[in-house]
C-alpha cells in the first residue's frame, strides 16, 4: 500500500504566469468532471500517471491519516479495474452527477510537480427522484505536465460528508 504524498503548501509568487497555469489547471478539473458528469468513465484513467494514487478518503481518515479510503486505487491499474468493475459487475440504478469545482489554487511547485487544490460539489439526481447533494469536499492533487495538458500523480478527494447517502460506485 503506497503512502499519500502529504500536499505542499508553499504558495508560489503570484505572477500572470501563475494565474495562466491556474487557468490551465482550472479547465483540466473541467475536462475531467466532464466526462465523469457525462458518463464517459472509460477516459478516467488516462488521466493518470502510471505509478499513481487515487484515493477517495473522508475527512476524518484523512486527518487522522488513516489508510482507510471509500475507494483506493495504487497505480493506474487500479484505476482500470475501477472502471471495469463498474462497467461489467456492478448493478446500480441510473443516475446523474453534476460536478462543480470552485477555488482552484496552486499551493506549491516542487522540481515537475505541480500540486494544486479545488473545492468540489457533487450533486446526483436518480430517475425518480428529485437531485441530491451527494458529496462535497476538497481536491488535494498533485499534477505532473504532460504536453499541453496535465496528468495526476496522485488525486485525493477528501469528502467532508460525515457519511455517504449512497453506494459510492463512480470516481470522483
Amino acid at each position: 500500500m503506497k503512502d499519500r504524498i502529504e500536499p505542499i503548501v508553499r504558495p508560489p509568487q503570484l505572477s500572470q504566469e501563475l494565474f495562466g497555469l491556474i487557468n490551465e489547471i482550472r479547465y483540466f478539473y473541467e475536462e475531467v468532471a466532464g466526462l465523469l458528469d457525462r458518463d464517459e468513465v472509460e477516459r478516467f484513467p488516462s488521466f493518470f500517471l502510471d505509478d499513481c494514487t487515487y484515493q477517495v478518503v473522508s475527512r476524518e481518515n484523512y486527518g487522522e491519516g488513516l489508510p482507510q479510503a471509500a475507494i483506493y486505487c495504487d497505480g493506474v491499474g487500479m484505476v482500470q479495474d475501477r472502471v471495469l468493475a463498474l462497467r461489467e459487475t456492478q448493478v446500480y440504478v441510473p443516475r446523474v452527477w453534476r460536478h462543480v469545482i470552485s477555488g482552484v489554487r496552486v499551493t506549491a511547485m516542487e522540481g515537475d510537480e505541480i500540486h494544486a487544490s479545488a473545492n468540489f460539489l457533487i450533486t446526483e439526481a436518480m430517475s425518480d427522484q428529485d437531485p441530491t447533494l451527494f458529496l462535497v469536499g476538497q481536491y488535494l492533487d498533485i499534477l505532473v505536465r504532460n504536453g499541453s495538458t496535465f496528468k495526476f500523480r496522485q488525486r485525493l478527494a477528501v469528502y467532508d460528508n460525515h457519511h455517504v447517502t449512497r453506494s459510492l460506485i463512480v470516481p470522483v
